[in-house]
């Protein structure tokens, strides 16, 4: 069996932040710093997938990880994503439904022999968990609540990033009709009680104290990615990088994609509260409106991905940010000690 992670010199984990944010120059920026980072594959194409990980070996011999979107549901109610599609005029694209290569995705990453596989959106087959296995890929699977941990389990995955509904992005619930809506805390508690797996812990992170606070709770590692949005390294999109830098509240939304995940608030998210649950068949309706709201620097037209403390996010180089939260959080375990 693969080992569940790497050993890191900081107990940092760089989220795979798909979706734009995500680079090679972050990932390996995180793994040169101590921590592990991350490359995001959904909805890259599969030579560009292979890019990046070259890319990253390129920039640091240590290991990272890969993130995969396991295949979606199929959609409930074709008609309202018609509807809703019609809605949005002109310039919005036609529905689809697919897996995003999700097979190829998986050989790629186990020829490749990549040090970790994570898996959002459901729990891989303990099939894809074996394959991965015999390559020497660690096999992780993020769960938003305690049975799902207990299935990711059950298939053999070496560790569980355990996702707080503090998060931002995309739940990783593996049935988006019941997503998890449980704060990390309890969460890591609750996970912790049902299986004896390493676990990471993501939701709501952006200082040495939230690093310390899920150590202390349990966590193998803390995970990251408001924290990285604001680097240098990060490919974060100008008008996104204006709104990191604001503080309106953050709320949960199938706007932009179908599928629940927390934004700052915007226009978008107000004047569509009820998009159809389809993903990623939304996704790719408001893709090409999003994609021109960012050339014309439009933030209320996006999806501004970001957790309930994204304020708190400074605009530092990447590896300085693992640095100084680690030694935060050492100094934050200190402190509670002496307490």
């Amino acid at each position: 069996m693969a080992p569940a992670a790497p050993a890191l010199e900081h107990p940092i984990v760089q989220a795979p932040l798909g979706g734009g944010p995500s680079t090679p120059a972050l990932a390996a920026a995180v793994c040169e710093a101590g921590g592990l980072g991350f490359l995001a594959t959904g909805y890259r194409p599969l030579d560009g997938v292979a890019g990046d990980i070259a890319d990253v070996r390129a920039r640091t011999g240590r290991p990272f990880g890969v993130n995969v979107f396991a295949p979606p549901a199929p959609v409930a109610d074709a008609a309202a994503v018609a509807r809703y599609a019609a809605s949005l005029g002109e310039g919005a694209g036609e529905p689809r439904h697919d897996d995003d290569e999700f097979d190829a995705k998986v050989q790629l990453l186990a020829r490749e022999r990549v040090a970790v596989v994570s898996f959002t959106f459901g729990g891989p087959t303990d099939g894809v968990v074996e394959t991965l296995h015999k390559a020497g890929c660690a096999v992780w699977a993020t769960v938003t609540t305690p049975a799902e941990a207990v299935r990711a389990a059950a298939v053999g995955a070496d560790a569980l990033v355990v996702q707080g509904v503090e998060a931002g992005g995309h739940r990783g619930s593996f049935d988006d009709q019941a997503p998890g809506e449980i704060g990390l805390l309890a969460l890591l508690q609750l996970v912790g009680a049902a299986v004896d797996l390493p676990l990471v812990g993501t939701g709501g992170i952006v200082t040495g104290r939230g690093v310390a606070a899920v150590l202390a709770a349990g966590a193998w590692a803390a995970g990251l990615g408001s924290a990285f949005m604001r680097a240098p390294e990060a490919a974060t999109s100008a008008p996104h990088l204006e709104a990191l830098r604001g503080s309106r509240p953050t709320a949960l939304t199938r706007a932009f994609t179908g599928r629940l995940a927390r934004g700052i608030e915007n226009r978008f998210m107000a004047e569509h509260p009820d998009a159809p649950r389809a993903y990623p068949d939304v996704h790719h309706v408001t893709a090409p409106l999003r994609a021109a709201a960012r050339r014309r620097g439009d933030a209320e037209a996006i999806n501004l991905w970001a957790g309930q403390a994204y304020e708190l996010a400074t605009d530092e180089p990447a590896g300085e940010i693992v640095r100084r939260l680690a030694g935060e959080a050492r100094a934050a375990l200190r402190e509670a000690a002496g307490r």
